[in-house]
């Protein structure tokens, strides 16, 4: 379901299901992430009710994503620290696209714990420099 793009005043259900829904189609033709998802995502609306679920869950405390992303993450072949910053990019863009300023930082907080979060589960190791150097 594609939801309108008018700008948003307060964080619901519907505003939730409008960002993952946009946010998605942006991952999907994005030239980085987009084979990785690809890769990974047979089925989108199975993933796409996972990520309603799961900022529910973040912004509103509903408490229905039941998961484990670091898990599923971690088995994603190409994925690099470097991704993030591109995915937190578009993050943040449709954030900005699709709710006021106050909204749109909220979600960006938490969207930059999540990856932070997720880098270093996926990438940190105690022998190695943090945050790690890009390939060279």
């Amino acid at each position: 379901m594609m939801c309108t793009m008018e700008k948003l005043s307060s964080i619901s259900e519907d505003s939730i299901c409008q960002l993952v829904d946009t946010f998605y189609t942006k991952v999907r033709a994005d030239a980085e992430l987009a084979p990785i998802f690809e890769a990974a995502i047979h089925d989108w609306q199975p993933h796409l009710d996972k990520m309603y679920a799961f900022w529910s869950s973040v912004m509103l405390t509903t408490g229905r994503y039941k998961g484990n992303p670091l898990i599923k993450h971690m088995v994603l072949p190409g994925i690099t620290p470097e991704l993030f910053s591109q995915w937190l990019r578009l993050f943040d863009q449709t954030c900005n696209e699709l709710f006021d300023d106050d909204i749109s930082a909220a979600f960006r907080v938490k969207a930059e714990r999540i990856a932070e979060s997720l880098k270093l589960g996926i990438f940190y190791r105690p022998d190695r420099p943090w945050p790690p150097q890009p390939a060279a």
